[in-house]
């Protein structure tokens, strides 16, 4: 009998963002501004801090095992009792709950392929059959998903917004979505970034209207920075709660984050701001974005320069996760995959010169670069329509060594050649 079940010792370690002391030993480098991780760029919300301070001479104690204070908050500001709440280490930790809560050994699961690698780590863990579906558009395929539900299927994971991709189904997609789900099968839906979603109209919050089988998950990581914490809270019928309480890792979350995240709800001022500067940024994308790739007036090759020129002047290594209705999809792809390659592999080198040395092929489009393998696997499942990724050439580039992402292992960049046919001349004609 094997020590590590198979399904175990078939996965990868995780590999989160770089942390800034890393990046600035490896490049010597005094100041770093992360974005792989979508932290809060305002930091921490001060009246937590201030709770945690004011707290720091309780620590000999066990926390509250019920959270009874930070419970009660969410339970009003909710509108909800307190036997619909649970809390846990982020949103993770209640994901983990629920699959040892409620899995059999027969049971299955289906999300979407490219989502939210922490629910893709925790579901490959289980050992269950999962479903993964390719996304649609960089959308949830509901209707795929759908179809993918059988006599076996306990659990359905929805990101909304998804992390990465950033897009989000509608009240309209996921109410008919519901009409084709068991009643025994639980939803999960991850509103980790439900705080700025919320003002879209067709946003569907799932505290406005509520489905038995319907798990809600949120956080105080991201709009509340309190990342550093890990502490998630989750709503839900009394019966499944009252089930996840039972399985869920006593004393968690810890005193200290019980203690900010009780303090950081009262904080509206600190909220308000993180929103502004969030809607500011994404003024100044779709502003910036919208200029740099007007395709009315310049053919696809010049808009990659442009946005190339935009990115390196101010120094905005980002992916445009914000502009997909703005500019076309294939530029957006591209540009998406350049700038996460580099992000993830922590270099700075060729992306952006790779963009400039972008042509044009008849009927479409070739971009060479050197991407990871992990890049080229996107690239290839989840490309638009028309985009292909061709040979890769036996050039190396002089970075060396090993490299986990998900549930793959790659050598680190070797250059691929991609592009895509283009045969309405949505983007002008070649060679114009």
């Amino acid at each position: 009998m094997a020590l590590v079940p198979s399904y175990i010792q078939s996965l990868a370690n995780y590999v989160p963002g770089k942390p800034i002391e890393e990046v600035q030993r490896e490049l010597g480098m005094d100041h770093v501004d992360k974005l792989a991780s979508n932290e809060n760029p305002l930091g921490p919300s001060p009246k937590a801090v201030e709770a945690m301070a004011k707290s720091l001479s309780e620590l000999h104690r066990y926390p509250d095992v019920f959270g009874f204070e930070l419970k009660t908050k969410l339970a009003n500001r909710f509108n909800i009792k307190i036997d619909n709440v649970i809390l846990g280490g982020g949103s993770e930790g209640i994901m983990s709950t629920i699959m040892r809560t409620f899995l059999l050994s027969d049971d299955e699961m289906v999300s979407a392929a490219n989502s939210f690698i922490g629910f893709r780590v925790l579901a490959n863990a289980s050992g269950r059959k999962i479903h993964w579906v390719p996304m649609k558009n960089h959308h949830y395929d509901l209707q795929a998903m759908a179809d993918k539900v059988n006599d076996y299927t306990k659990i359905i994971y929805i990101a909304n917004p998804d992390n990465p991709m950033g897009t989000y189904i509608t009240r309209e997609e996921f109410d008919e979505f519901y009409t084709h789900i068991p009643e025994r099968v639980l939803i999960i839906l991850d509103e980790a970034y439900f705080e700025f979603a919320q003002h879209n109209a067709d946003y569907p919050d799932s505290m406005t209207y509520r489905y038995d089988n319907v798990i809600t998950l949120r956080t105080f990581s991201k709009a509340y920075g309190l990342a550093g914490l890990r502490i998630g809270y989750g709503f839900a019928h009394d019966e499944l709660i009252g089930n996840l309480n039972k399985v869920k890792e006593p004393f968690s979350p810890s005193l200290i984050a019980l203690t900010a995240g009780s303090a950081a709800l009262d904080d509206e001022l600190f909220l308000q701001k993180t929103l502004e500067i969030n809607y500011t940024g994404y003024t100044f994308f779709k502003n910036e974005l919208t200029t740099a790739a007007d395709l009315n007036e310049t053919s696809l090759e010049q808009a990659l320069v442009d946005l190339a020129d935009m990115i390196d002047e101010r120094g905005l290594k980002v992916a445009v996760k914000a502009t997909k209705m703005l500019i076309p999809s294939e530029l957006v792809f591209v540009a998406e995959r350049l700038l996460q390659s580099q992000l993830r592999t922590g270099t700075a080198d060729n992306d952006i010169n790779a963009v400039r040395s972008s042509g044009m092929v008849p009927g479409g489009y070739v971009v060479n670069h050197y991407l990871t393998d992990s890049d080229a696997w996107f690239l290839k499942t989840d490309a638009p329509n028309g985009l292909k990724v061709f040979e890769r050439s036996p050039l190396k580039t002089s970075m060396e060594g090993d490299f986990d992402t998900g549930n793959m292992r790659y050598k680190a960049r070797e250059r691929y050649s991609f592009g895509w046919s283009d045969p309405r001349g949505i983007f002008g004609s070649p060679g114009a």
